[in-house]
């Protein structure tokens, strides 16, 4: 479906936030913003953690709402509600879609329920303890716990040895009531970018080569902190199959206008998916662009095709 959008189109744009992701959001919304405007769009920001901000939604018309929020509080369904609400249209997922692909292990059921190999995990609540004998039959070590519900691999620690492990995840509950456990697949850490609404398309899959230990926060923000091949020097068998992969985990979730997955493939070559991010990043340094680019989009182009979405 092809949607015209209208040649006074008013954009809002929604960026900044009061998650632990603010900062990266701020610098995808600079970015987006410079994009929206070479392609002619007018374009109003707005940071909801103003609240004299967010009532300029409810007092102004806008045509269209670009997101460029990450973690909670706006990644999660909370400001696509809003939004609804308000009878504003808005690019990238609906709210089940945000809150389902923000819970890590919730996501774990659809993409075991669509087919799509993911590692072996425990998912632990705050309030109701665990055992971590329990845990280490479950997943071993090496282990990877990580807050259920944040982005950008806030909190994310690999554990190599079974003793750590309890004051690791005590420390995890610091950040995130619910916590993930789940098995380290040593391998390549691949990405692939989804395009679209009912039929979604995946843009070429990036190679992602972290500078640090894996792709943790400064290796995704850093300048530097990783190197991103596109496309992926990987078999044209494989690449097939991730980008499936992809589009399965993006009708699984229901997501819409864009997701990106994140991968490993092991020494067999099998690619296990680790999360799907529902409003990727927008920076100089983000993956999405560089997938773009690639498929032979601007970056103008891309910010177009997504109000196109939200808009259908």
């Amino acid at each position: 479906m092809n949607t015209v959008v209208p040649s006074e189109c008013k954009v809002v744009l929604l960026a900044g936030g009061t998650s632990g992701e603010r900062e990266i959001s701020i610098a995808s919304g600079k970015g987006a913003q410079q994009a929206l405007q070479e392609a002619g769009f007018d374009v109003t920001w707005i940071d909801p953690a103003d609240k004299n901000d967010l009532k300029r939604l409810i007092e102004e018309h806008f045509d269209v709402a670009f997101l460029c929020l990450h973690g909670k509080m706006g990644e999660d369904g909370t400001v696509q509600g809003m939004l609804e609400l308000l009878g504003i249209p808005y690019t990238c997922s609906g709210v089940l879609s945000s809150a389902i692909a923000m819970d890590k292990a919730k996501s774990k059921v659809f993409y075991e329920l669509a087919g799509i190999p993911t590692p072996p995990s425990v998912t632990l609540t705050r309030e109701e303890g665990y055992d971590v004998e329990k845990v280490l039959r479950t997943v071993g070590t090496p282990c990877v716990v990580k807050p259920a519900t944040e982005g950008s691999a806030l909190g994310v620690t690999i554990v190599e040895d079974p003793l750590p492990l309890k004051a690791v995840i005590d420390e995890t509950f610091e950040i995130d009531r619910l916590v993930l456990v789940e098995k380290f697949v040593d391998g390549t850490e691949v990405t692939a970018a989804v395009l679209g609404n009912d039929q979604p398309e995946a843009l070429p899959v990036i190679k992602i080569v972290p500078m640090g230990e894996f792709y943790d926060f400064d290796s995704k923000y850093a300048p530097g902190g990783s190197q991103h091949i596109c496309p992926a020097p990987l078999e044209e068998e494989l690449t097939a199959v991730i980008q499936d992969y992809a589009a399965r985990a993006h009708r699984a979730l229901g997501c819409s206008g864009v997701s990106r997955s994140d991968f490993i493939i092991d020494a067999e070559g099998v690619p296990w998916i680790l999360e799907t991010n529902t409003i990727p990043g927008m920076t100089a340094t983000s993956l999405l662009p560089d997938a773009a680019k690639a498929r032979g989009m601007s970056f103008p182009g891309l910010c177009t095709k997504l109000i196109e979405f939200a808009l259908e």
